[in-house]
């Protein structure tokens, strides 16, 4: 059964009323019903269209969250062949909140990571809502310098409220962790995409996301904190979260106009939710295509193009 956002419940009355009309259709066969399902379904479409073509940039934070939404597993499924899942940090704990490991990417080899999110209440929990605690980034260190070894293009899925803000995470050295995986990123003498398929929150995805190329899914996020944090942050009032992401400029299309993402990949109509296969298909797409740029570049030329990108943030708006 299909999920919807308060604000699609336009589109859900529509949509319900064809599955009506469906069923009824099944059991009497008649053309005045026929056609009638064949106009509401226009009707919806319509509806659909006019909508996500102007949603405010907390109705795209809703979506980003959408539970419907695919996750890292999803995309691996169909994206990574022969995945091995590496474990733990060789220091402390495995964190399940950060999924990684080598597969094989369209006759490729290459290293996968991202968030795991979680699908249902089990999973959830057991990926901890795709919040990191240390061992997560010191996890994702570990694979970079394997990748590194083995000369294997990275590839990151990001989808994070943000890293796990707990006070054990804190004292195991949160910050010190993301800050060290983030310079792991830097210092990869291979390329390194990364593409934010949900949301994109604080430090939490930055620390597998300082890359030679930065996507975003079309009705993503990217912030430096939630919505709801901002607003208790400024206005110590997190019902003011529609008003922090508007602010905020936490939007793909707003990311990119300020150059600090490379490009946007289109979602199918309402959402990645509506259409698995055909998300995935294009961001594999994009992913193979950005990597073929980087084909015969010495690993200082990846270093160097990577630093450029970033030393260029802010300087030619």
């Amino acid at each position: 059964m299909r999920t919807y956002l308060d604000f699609e419940k336009p589109v859900a009355e529509l949509e319900s009323k064809v599955s009506e009309l469906r069923s009824l259709s099944q059991a009497q066969t008649s053309a005045p019903i026929r056609d009638e399902i064949g106009k509401l379904e226009q009707k919806a479409r319509t509806a659909l269209t006019d909508m996500y073509a102007k949603l405010t940039p907390w109705q795209k934070t809703e979506v980003a969250r959408h539970p419907d939404r695919p996750h890292l597993r999803d995309y691996m499924e169909v994206l990574a062949t022969d995945f091995t899942a590496l474990s733990g940090d060789r220091h402390f704990a495995e964190d399940t909140a950060i999924v990684g490991g080598p597969a094989w990417f369209r006759g490729k080899p290459v290293l996968f990571m991202g968030q795991e999110k979680g699908s249902d209440t089990e999973s959830r929990v057991k990926h901890n809502f795709g919040m990191a605690k240390p061992e997560g980034y010191r996890k994702a260190i570990r694979l970079f310098e394997l990748a590194d070894k083995f000369s294997l293009p990275v590839i990151t899925l990001v989808d994070t409220p943000g890293a796990y803000p707990g006070i054990e995470a804190e004292e195991r050295g949160q910050a010190e962790a993301i800050a060290r995986s983030t310079d792991a990123c830097l210092g990869l003498g291979v390329p390194l995409i990364a593409v934010v398929i949900g949301e994109g929150g604080s430090g939490g995805a930055i620390a597998i996301a300082t890359a030679n190329k930065v996507l975003m899914l079309e009705h993503s996020i990217y912030s430096v904190a939630s919505p709801e944090a901002a607003a208790s942050i400024l206005w110590r009032d997190s019902a003011k979260r529609i008003e922090a992401a508007t602010n905020m400029k936490i939007t793909a299309q707003d990311l990119e106009r300020l150059k600090i993402i490379d490009g946007i990949i289109p979602e199918p109509l309402g959402g990645a939710h509506r259409d698995k296969a055909a998300i995935i298909a294009r961001t594999g797409d994009r992913i193979e295509a950005l990597l073929a740029e980087f084909e015969g570049m010495s690993a200082d030329q990846i270093r160097q193009h990577r630093h450029d990108k970033f030393m260029q943030i802010g300087r030619s708006l």
